[in-house]
């Protein structure tokens, strides 16, 4: 079957102008993302108060409380522990159920954990860590589902020409949560901060600490149950995607009821054609057939993810810890508790505002010109080239030119942004077919998630104690796994401008995408075949 002989209701999907079905799916489907990042990163503002607030020691009144170092990785890492599990159970339910089916089950167990994580089951420091940390796990399993879901739903539903700007509008609402987690927790702590004065540290140990500190963190967290409330009737509003119910379902009839219905155009039931389609892609994830077509593909998004996911989070988490080096934040003796906040706050607002948001919106804008492919290369080789720098120089960046400490570490957020973060959501979800698609995406992200909890519980170790020595040789480490990316990423293809069916092979074109190897061909090709957008 030629790829022009596609179904009607995958032609019409392919080559729909855009129009306001594409815009609310993105928004529907983005606002999980910004609640997803907000949820995850959140923690960072606000990790800092636990330990001045729990974990004093009147044994040392020099030095403000701190989160012992396995507590402290079990309480910034434990969320990826259930995002990893959540990633491979709601994405084999999606590709079993339909992506509709358990879209809404995500949200409700984020809304749900958001508000509980903020409670606690007693007053002891054991208590109050193990009702944290047992809520954010499965707040974890919620925001893991939404990552193959929603990548797997926007891929079906955006046309052809733009569909890789859609899905990295989507994965782009992660920046806008993580500079929202900065600002909640900035504008919260500022007005507690106004309320409830308080002597440094180093003025009076224990009266620097404030009571009310203790309410701060609760409504920091508490925060990231309202916009997955708030989007939670749309969600439940959105058809099953047309290509889900077509061939997985093999309901010919209702695939085109629905997505006529979204497209606002009478399309024809094409009941023979679908048989057709089904015979050709009947195929398991673990067979024979999978990996001779594919196999090469889950091993790129897998390793790439994985690579990404070790620096990115390992940057993100770590942070906190160096905002003081750079100047963007006073050392703790010299502030009270919910200055810390106050001011971590500010920093990663300022980092994120400046060298995260716009790289996913560099991605967004530039994803169909430039292409998947040189985007990711790219943005690994930057990585490693900035993060190469910052390791070698560290000492001399921080005591001597913090200016340019602040930049170079801004650039590899951007580069992470208008990059590998950006284009590892986006490949997984169109290089696989249908039947598998979500699951494939399952795969990949919860390697990367592997990738990041290697981040919270090795890397971060380096930079807890703020010493010179362990954080050039974690930073050059994370370079190097930034230089093994951009290797990987020679295992992925360009997708640029062709239909999912297409790019799968589900059309039953003759020629397969794991025998093109020729990038510049592919690309020329599957322009040449765009629909009239």
């Amino acid at each position: 079957m030629a790829s022009n002989d596609n179904l009607a209701v995958l032609q019409a999907l392919d080559t729909a102008r855009t129009q306001w079905y594409h815009v609310k799916a993105i928004v529907i489907a983005g606002m999980g993302f910004f609640t997803d990042a907000y949820d995850l990163f959140c923690i960072t503002t606000v990790s800092k108060l636990l330990g001045r607030l729990y974990y004093y020691d009147p044994a040392h009144p020099n030095k403000p409380g701190k989160l012992p170092h396995n507590i402290n990785n079990l309480v910034t890492g434990v969320a990826l522990f259930g995002t990893l599990s959540g990633q491979l159970v709601f994405g084999w339910l999606g590709d079993k159920l339909g992506r509709k089916k358990v879209y809404g089950i995500t949200l409700i167990l984020m809304v749900i954990c958001a508000i509980c994580s903020s409670l606690s089951f007693g007053s002891t420091p054991e208590s109050v860590i193990g009702t944290l940390c047992f809520f954010r796990f499965w707040l974890g399993f919620g925001i893991g589902g939404d990552y193959p879901l929603s990548a797997t739903i926007m891929s079906e539903y955006a046309n052809k020409k733009t569909r890789g700007a859609f899905i990295a509008a989507v994965f782009a609402m992660q920046g806008v949560g993580i500079i929202f987690a900065g600002l909640v927790s900035l504008i919260l702590s500022l007005i507690f901060l106004k309320k409830y004065p308080a002597p440094s540290f180093k003025e009076n140990p224990i009266f620097s600490t404030q009571p009310q500190a203790d309410y701060l963190w609760r409504v920091v967290l508490m925060f990231g149950a309202l916009p997955a409330l708030l989007t939670y009737y749309w969600r439940m509003k959105m058809p099953e995607t047309g290509r889900y119910t077509a061939l997985i379902e093999g309901n010919a009839k209702q695939a085109a009821a629905d997505m006529g219905q979204v497209l606002d155009i009478e399309l024809e039931v094409e009941t023979d054609k679908l048989s057709q389609f089904k015979a050709a892609n009947q195929y398991p994830l673990l067979s024979h057939e999978f990996y001779k077509r594919h196999g090469r593909h889950l091993i790129g998004t897998m390793t790439t993810w994985f690579l990404l996911d070790i620096a990115f989070y390992s940057q993100n988490l770590t942070q906190k810890d160096i905002f003081p080096a750079m100047g963007l934040t006073k050392k703790a003796p010299e502030i009270n508790a919910i200055e810390e906040v106050y001011e971590t706050s500010r920093a990663m607002f300022i980092v994120a505002l400046l060298g995260t948001f716009p790289g996913y919106w560099f991605t967004v804008l530039f994803i169909e010109k430039i292409g998947r492919f040189v985007i990711q290369l790219v943005g690994f080789f930057m990585m490693s080239i900035f993060m190469l720098i910052l390791g070698i120089k560290y000492q001399y960046l921080r005591d001597e030119n913090k200016l340019l400490f602040v930049l170079l570490y801004g650039l590899t957020f951007f580069f992470a942004n208008f990059g590998p973060n950006s284009t590892t959501f986006v490949l997984p979800a169109e290089l696989f077919p249908t039947r598998v698609r979500s699951t494939c995406h399952a795969l990949s992200a919860a390697s990367g998630k592997a990738g990041a909890m290697i981040g919270a519980f090795v890397v971060q170790t380096y930079t807890l104690d703020e010493k010179v020595s362990k954080i050039r040789r974690a930073i050059m480490v994370l370079a190097f796994t930034n230089m093994l990316g951009f290797c990987f990423t020679f295992l992925v293809p360009e997708t640029k401008g062709r239909s999912l069916e297409e790019i799968s092979g589900e059309d039953g074109g003759g020629q397969n995408e794991t025998q093109m190897t020729a990038r510049p061909s592919v690309t020329k090709q599957g322009s040449g075949r765009l629909g009239a957008i």
